[in-house]
């Protein structure tokens, strides 16, 4: 405790708890009693960055203060992350985020393969959550693993081997055609369907070991992104509900969300430098294999 600030925190907590009188706490501490009495003097400008601090942290809760700084940055504020930190360590509003741990089942020998360039390692997977009455949805999520730019996040109750390929034709048209899919040996991956579609659109696979998720780390990082800053955060009223609020935090984890692997650019300003362009690749639409009426779920009419 030698900073000024803390030394009046004490004094004022000593005379709070009667402990003894100001100038007894401030002479024990080594405080002048001019400086416990002297009033706070920030700047105008640095009360406005304090409060543009709180501002964005409050916005987004599960942000951490490296990322707050990347986002002040990124819109034309000169500001130590330092500052940042203290900042929102002083108006309580730290993070502190539990990891789960895994316990490895085995040590994996396979080589695995790297992405060095967009579309040439895209990663699926499947994410659970469920509408406010209980009923459980599921979303199939595609990355690219070198830009980390989400491709789709498809919502439906269920999602069948025809609705997977049909939602990844649907990316390939849009993006092009990857040369390695990797995903768990989840039904809806090594279906005979799947299969045979991939081996005529000549994309290899890779699957990862039974019981290692950490092989498909980039896409079990994405879902711990999207359930931590979007699904644990929203209760969906409906499937549609959940489809459209899903859809738009994708759009913005790919063209606002700093990402700290990119160097804080968002992935769809990595994914532009990489590939020479600098459009976003954005878009959502439903199975085009699956007609209105297929898409009826009886229990969807309830919800929608």
């Amino acid at each position: 405790m030698v900073s000024p600030s803390a030394k009046r925190r004490a004094v004022r907590a000593v005379v709070e708890a009667g402990a003894g009188t100001t100038a007894e706490a401030c002479r024990a501490l080594g405080l002048a009693r001019s400086s416990y009495y002297r009033a706070s003097r920030a700047s105008p400008a640095s009360q406005r960055r304090r409060a543009q601090i709180v501002e964005l942290s409050q916005a987004h809760p599960r942000y951490g203060y490296r990322r707050v700084t990347a986002l002040l940055r990124r819109a034309g504020q000169v500001v130590n992350p330092k500052r940042v930190q203290r900042v929102r360590r002083q108006a309580c509003l730290q993070v502190g985020r539990p990891q789960r741990k895994l316990r490895r089942l085995g040590v994996s020998t396979a080589e695995r393969q790297r992405a060095a360039r967009a579309n040439q390692v895209w990663s699926w997977d499947f994410v659970a959550d469920q509408t406010e009455r209980g009923t459980r949805f599921r979303v199939l999520t595609l990355l690219d693993e070198h830009t980390r730019e989400c491709l789709v996040a498809h919502a439906d109750w269920s999602i069948r081997a025809a609705d997977v390929i049909a939602v990844v034709e649907g990316a390939m048209a849009r993006y092009g055609v990857p040369e390695h899919l990797r995903s768990d040996n989840g039904p809806e991956f090594v279906a005979a369907a799947v299969q045979d579609w991939l081996r005529a659109k000549r994309v290899q696979t890779l699957y990862i070991t039974p019981g290692a998720p950490w092989e498909n780390g980039y896409i079990e990082s994405f879902h711990d992104k999207v359930r931590d800053e979007c699904m644990n955060r929203e209760i969906f009223g409906s499937l549609q509900e959940a489809r459209v609020v899903i859809e738009q935090w994708r759009l913005y984890y790919n063209a606002e969300r700093p990402h700290s692997s990119l160097g804080y650019q968002t992935p769809a300003e990595f994914g532009g430098r990489a590939s020479g362009s600098s459009g976003l690749r954005s878009g959502y639409a439903l199975p085009p294999s699956r007609t209105a009426a297929e898409n009826q779920n009886p229990r969807a009419e309830l919800y929608l």
